[in-house]
């Protein structure tokens, strides 16, 4: 009698082996096959199409044991580069915070701010809790039917194919990948994310939270022009008379973006 259990308890464990292994190489090709031809990166940054805004998902900014997180930097490094392409008009950082002491949206924008992103154009995401929250958030609360995701290779990947998978036009930037020695679980744990992806998309899951409709920055509003309304009134006179003021007087100093 234990013999025989033994021996069903293995049939079923190698059933489910299996199983997964199916679950696992069928939701890879998926979401390779729904991505395909929609995931840039620095060296094909010309051919990424001009968008509204980009999404850049979130992930700790220390770790554990105090050092920098690699996927971080390149993320923020990715995203400052899509911007001063200007690819986007604006960022959206969306990640967690769960709590008060952790706070990835806010270390993102300070990161980006510190790459030379202006401040006023990057908008903090602060439910971006899952991949699946970020994108459909993007797309229900911050009104975008067409944007980039930046984040790493695979994750970008997984990114794209479920924002499409809820009807969204997205494309994927991708940040510079990191060694597998520095993060041996990150791979490993990207393949059963897939397999949630395409479980998200097949049973219709939505974000943990929604709210109301967020604005984003206005497309014409620059943080290089920070005249006063009478001296950019005094600037169109003086060019509406042929006159071009800039060639006479040093550009204004601009004063910090605040944060």
């Amino acid at each position: 009698m234990h013999r025989s259990r033994v021996k069903k308890a293995a049939k079923f464990a190698a059933w489910a082996m299996a199983l997964a292994a199916i679950a696992i190489a069928a939701s890879a090709i998926a979401v390779y096959w729904v991505s395909s031809g929609r995931v840039f990166d620095k060296a094909s940054i010309n051919n990424v199409p001009q968008c509204r805004a980009a999404i850049v998902l979130g992930c700790r900014k220390i770790l554990a044991g105090g050092q920098s997180n690699m996927f971080f930097t390149r993320r923020i490094a990715a995203a400052a580069e899509l911007y001063k392409a200007h690819k986007v008009d604006c960022l959206i950082v969306s990640g967690d915070n769960h709590i008060k002491e952790y706070d990835e949206a806010s270390d993102m924008k300070d990161s980006l701010v510190e790459a030379g992103v202006p401040a006023d154009r990057i908008v903090c995401d602060y439910a971006g809790f899952r991949t699946l929250d970020s994108v459909v958030r993007a797309k229900k609360v911050f009104g975008l039917n067409s944007f980039i995701v930046v984040s790493q290779g695979d994750h970008v990947r997984r990114a794209v194919f479920t924002a499409r998978g809820f009807g969204c036009d997205a494309y994927g930037y991708a940040a510079q990948d990191v060694r597998m020695r520095h993060s041996i679980k990150t791979p490993i744990r990207e393949q059963f994310a897939k397999v949630a992806a395409v479980l998200d998309v097949i049973l219709r899951r939505g974000p943990k939270f929604l709210g109301p409709r967020e604005r984003l920055p206005d497309k014409t509003t620059s943080s290089i022009s920070q005249e006063s309304p009478r001296a950019q009134l005094a600037s169109l006179g003086a060019l509406a008379r042929g006159h071009d003021p800039c060639l006479d007087t040093p550009p204004p100093t601009c004063p910090r973006s605040p944060t």
